[in-house]
């Protein structure tokens, strides 16, 4: 006769789930019977919003060092890779659940418009990550001097 914590890790084995863990991040896997998860990246789950100058994202990297984050961009679209190392406290063997993600994750986010990314400015404080991206106002017209030879 199994004890109480082998007929929970019965249950859930080889179960499909879709999570999101403490850290913000959202990841298809399946768990095994200790609820860990597999070798796959994770992804970073993210709150993009504008203002009329700027566009704003905005994601929780609980646990991740600044300089473990990695931002990419482009003037259409943004990639934010970071990775959370897992602390070596115990043995897979001694966990009832490991919910949380550790590993690489990442984003990439197609912008609603065009960017400067000269302009772009990252800050990431208390785990969360803040990038605002200059728009580029593609209506602005602007008068050009002509200067001669």
């Amino acid at each position: 006769m199994g004890n109480e914590h082998d007929d929970a890790r019965d249950t859930i084995e080889h179960e499909d789930h879709e999570d999101e863990d403490d850290g913000g991040q959202k990841k298809d896997h399946k768990k095994n019977a200790v609820g860990a998860v597999s070798d796959e990246e994770g992804e970073l789950l993210a709150d993009v919003y504008h203002t009329p100058d700027e566009i704003v994202i905005q994601a929780i990297l609980g646990g991740v060092e600044r300089d473990e984050i990695d931002i990419s961009a482009t003037q259409d679209m943004i990639t934010i890779r970071a990775t959370r190392e897992h602390p070596e406290e115990a043995g897979r063997e001694n966990y009832y659940y490991q919910e949380l993600y550790w590993g690489t994750f990442s984003r990439s986010i197609m912008l609603p418009q065009e960017i400067d990314i000269d302009a772009t400015q990252a800050h990431f404080s208390n785990g969360l990550l803040t990038i605002r991206l200059s728009k580029i106002d593609k209506e602005r017209v602007e008068k050009i001097k002509v200067k001669s030879e």
